[in-house]
């Protein structure tokens, strides 16, 4: 069984994020990058999944700017079997969309016939959440998202995934998708020689019109802004002065 990964470039997530002074977007110069968090998860869950026999082979990809290179090398030095990176943009401020990054995958997707894609829940970064369900969707396959559970046997998926009421356990049908949570794995650090393996490890590179589609934006940010700071507590002496208080806010 074939898995593919895809994994995304993001700011570090130890960085504090600063955002352009003409609001234009989130200041990307002289930043540590690395792979989303919840990729990474993804990627060692696909590598377990190998160890223990199940998948025979795993591919990582990655779309975006010619730099992801590193971040598919780091996928490689975990323990991916080869790497396929898209680049389709030029600029790293340039963030591509959720649709067209599913419409990239799934001509990949029809390329490498996988019979099951391990994706990350949501990228830190634009925290959209949505390309492994449009991924479902153009392909027609099974989906099974917030994953922190995942054992695959007899042609189908048992997920058990994070609701609002607590756990919730889901068979599906493969091929599938499944996007990973927190909860999932702890992804392994890549070991040196893992790292210098990796260097010689296969990665392919494409572009959007190798793959047929055109990934120019859809949308456009009108205004990136800090959020607000928070405002001082204040001390009160009693309950009746602290009720008095939240009724003079409006919030009881």
């Amino acid at each position: 069984m074939k898995v593919l990964v895809p994994v995304k470039r993001v700011i570090d997530y130890n960085v504090k994020v600063r955002v352009k002074a003409d609001g234009s977007g989130v200041d990307l110069a002289n930043v540590k990058m690395s792979m989303n968090p919840f990729d990474e998860i993804a990627v060692e869950e696909a590598i377990r999944l190998k160890e223990a026999g199940v998948a025979t082979e795993v591919v990582a990809v990655s779309i975006g700017v010619k730099q992801s290179q590193e971040t598919l090398r780091t996928a490689l030095a975990m323990g991916a079997d080869r790497a396929i990176l898209v680049t389709a943009a030029e600029d790293v401020h340039q963030d591509i969309e959720p649709l067209a990054v599913a419409k990239m995958l799934k001509a990949i997707i029809d390329e490498e016939e996988p019979q099951l894609v391990i994706a990350g829940k949501q990228a830190i970064d634009n925290d959209m959440n949505a390309t492994g369900q449009m991924l479902a969707a153009l392909l027609g396959w099974s989906q099974a998202t917030f994953a922190n559970e995942l054992k695959v046997e007899d042609g189908a998926a048992l997920v058990t995934r994070e609701v609002d009421g607590g756990l919730q356990t889901i068979k599906v049908t493969l091929p599938a998708i499944v996007t990973t949570d927190l909860r999932l794995n702890e992804p392994r650090y890549a070991s040196l020689p893992n790292i210098m393996k990796a260097k010689k490890k296969p990665l392919d590179e494409k572009t959007p019109a190798d793959l047929g589609v055109d990934p120019s934006p859809r949308l456009e940010v009108v205004k990136t802004s800090e959020p607000e700071a928070r405002q001082a507590g204040e001390m009160v002496g009693s309950v009746d002065e602290l009720v008095a208080k939240l009724k003079e806010k409006g919030i009881v």
